[in-house]
């Protein structure tokens, strides 16, 4: 089972959305959710992904749904909200953690992939937040969590990646504002070095610099994907009730690294939490390369 630091039945009944859940920080947010009680629906591109996480889950008793859906269609969207209420009744929460870049300097991003990127991290969530609200959560409340990044300061080389965060910052900010009237708080994580699968997709000219981040780090190590989780089931819950419109930045300390000032060294390493019980090190990591 999950090993939450949350306490049991906390999201009892309650009906949550996470995109991009067949795999990284979703696979493990959606876990952690169902171990709390919750009815997870799991939404993403991949129908095969979405299964195998729904089948994790189901073996450890908890409960989800699997609902492929491609974010950036307006319509397909709609219709994945509406089924979502025509089964359970209710959407309490909406984790928008449905994401994706590749490397690649400014100068030489074409528009359609600047397009694909922007559509994916920012036009989608906004899809997925904006029918949440008009279709359920006007009417009855609820909590959406957006995953962004950690794009303080610029992203070099992901640079449609950086635009599409800082846009979907903004967006929570004004909608937590704008729906603060209906009973729904709108919060964002910003996870950084996170030892997720998502490493894997990248090349591996990148492979080498991917496993020094850590030197970049004042924690001196990546993240996990239950410290991430975690974050975002505190902003979920009802501790979190007076909580909105702010970014939780999930990071070690990174964007606080000033040029010219040296690293300290580590005397007392932060032990990292792992909650999740089917967590694996990124192929990229699993030769000692991890910090």
């Amino acid at each position: 089972m999950y090993r939450s630091i949350f306490a049991q039945a906390l999201f009892k009944d309650q009906v949550v959305i996470v995109t991009g859940g067949g795999s990284g920080i979703g696979r493990c947010v959606a876990h952690e959710l169902a171990a709390l009680g919750a009815v997870v629906a799991l939404v993403g591109r991949t129908p095969e992904k979405l299964a195998a996480v729904q089948a994790e889950i189901a073996a450890a008793g908890g409960r989800s749904d699997a609902y492929p859906c491609n974010i950036r269609d307006e319509e397909g969207v709609k219709a994945l909200v509406a089924r979502v209420l025509e089964r359970h009744g209710r959407i309490d929460g909406l984790v928008n953690n449905a994401g994706g870049q590749f490397p690649a300097p400014l100068k030489d991003i074409s528009l359609k992939g600047w397009e694909a990127v922007l559509q994916t991290n920012l036009t989608g969530g906004f899809l997925m937040a904006r029918e949440c609200l008009n279709q359920a959560m006007a009417a009855s409340g609820g909590a959406i969590v957006n995953i962004v990044a950690d794009m303080w300061g610029g992203m070099p080389n992901m640079g449609h990646s950086g635009a599409a965060r800082a846009g979907m910052v903004n967006f929570t900010e004004t909608a937590a504002f704008e729906w603060a009237q209906y009973g729904v708080r709108v919060n964002a994580v910003a996870p950084g070095y996170v030892a997720s699968s998502g490493m894997d997709a990248y090349p591996p000219a990148m492979h080498q610099t991917i496993r020094e981040f850590p030197q970049t780090v004042p924690l001196k190590r990546f993240g996990t994907e239950a410290e991430v989780s975690a974050a975002i089931v505190f902003l979920l819950s009802g501790a979190a009730s007076f909580i909105t419109g702010t970014t939780l930045r999930v990071d070690g300390g990174r964007p606080n690294v000033r040029p010219g000032m040296p690293m300290p060294e580590m005397r007392n390493p932060a032990e990292p939490f792992n909650g999740f019980h089917l967590a694996t090190l990124p192929k990229i990591l699993q030769d000692g390369g991890a910090s």
